[in-house]
């Protein structure tokens, strides 16, 4: 592999790079500028990941990661990479994930230092990366990269508590306060339009990367729910329980079911079953024209019904519709007959409405 690095040294591909990127915000861009970014991408993976003939060289890798922290490259490719063409966007994906993993021999951090440069000193790279759900290109790219990165806590904090605009710094993890709410302007609300309103794809590869956020580290969400909840409901069930798509509405109920369910929700689940208008919402998901609509909204359905300490709201919504319930619940979804587990709940809640009484005037 050494051909490759006669007229670049291994360490010095980051400088020209970004050069190249930044390239390509100039118009009109050249094709020399994307054959060229394209060669230093793919020498770059190479030094990386090595080949099946030859291993990477640990020294190689630590040089290259240096020289791309050094040159901030990573914010450039991430605000860029839907402008690159489609093997260059495979590449800079490979690229992130290395890097971003990277450990030196003998590291005694616990975080891999590109990621620890990244959570204390350049979140922005995190906040492009959500932005490539803006552009089809980006959007399975920028995903992958993001779920590998998720899986450390401070990734989702600096997505869930970002406040910045497009020309403002983003916060770092040491300037978040996580008992501050949220003006709902930040790039994680950004979230609930891509997967509402983007192509197949992007609404996909965004829903898949928001339940991540909101899943992986049950006590940082947990606390950013309760502190946020009309605000992250309000959008929630406006937007995606009641979206026009199919695709999004079913996994919408569904996680809203999971996230409800979740010992570690306990007082965001008490807080949304006390809601009147959020039982009403859950009855007319049991009415919907698709069975898998009305199966995830029946397990949001029943958290209502078995809540032993329901509010006034929530009981005379039920007891003004125990009539109806009561003739329509026996024939709903009667064709799961192989369901043992549905069948137990839906006769455990004709009981609980049969043996409800009306709350007090």
């Amino acid at each position: 592999m050494a051909f490759l690095f006669r007229t670049k040294p291994k360490s010095d591909l980051a400088k020209p790079a970004k050069e190249l990127v930044a390239r390509l915000w100039q118009q009109p861009v050249l094709q020399k500028t994307e054959e060229d970014l394209a060669k230093l991408l793919a020498q770059m993976k190479l030094i990386l990941q090595g080949t099946q003939e030859t291993e990477s060289s640990p020294e190689q890798i630590s040089h290259l990661v240096t020289s791309i922290l050094q040159e901030d490259l990573l914010y450039s490719l991430a605000r860029s990479i839907h402008m690159l063409p489609f093997e260059s966007r495979k590449d800079t994906q490979t690229i992130f994930s290395y890097v971003l993993r990277f450990k030196p021999l003998n590291a005694s951090a616990s975080e891999p230092p590109a990621l620890a440069h990244v959570i204390s000193h350049r979140p922005e790279v995190i906040i492009e990366l959500c932005r490539g759900y803006e552009h089809r290109e980006s959007a399975m790219p920028c995903g992958v990269v993001l779920r590998e990165a998720l899986k450390h806590e401070a990734i989702a904090a600096i997505i869930l508590h970002d406040e910045s605009s497009e020309t403002q710094p983003a916060a770092n993890i040491n300037q978040i306060d996580p008992d501050a709410k949220q003006s709902g302007e930040g790039v994680f609300w950004k979230f609930f339009p891509w997967i509402d309103q983007g192509a197949f794809e992007v609404s996909t590869d965004a829903f898949t990367t928001f339940r991540d956020i909101l899943t992986k580290h049950k006590q940082l969400v947990s606390q950013y729910l309760f502190m946020n909840f009309n605000l992250f409901f309000q959008r929630y069930n406006g937007v995606l329980v009641q979206s026009s798509s199919y695709v999004t509405k079913r996994q919408s109920i569904k996680l809203l079911g999971e996230l409800l369910l979740d010992r570690a929700n306990y007082n965001t689940m008490t807080e949304y079953v006390d809601r009147g208008e959020h039982l009403k919402l859950c009855m007319n998901l049991l009415k919907d024209d698709r069975k898998m609509v009305q199966y995830e909204g029946f397990h949001v359905f029943k958290v209502f019904v078995a809540n032993p300490h329901k509010s006034v709201a929530v009981q005379r919504i039920l007891v003004n519709n125990r009539e109806r319930l009561l003739n329509f619940l026996p024939k709903f979804l009667e064709d799961r007959t192989d369901d043992d587990q549905f069948t137990d709940e839906k006769s455990f809640l004709i009981r609980q409405i049969e043996t409800m009484t009306p709350p007090p005037a």
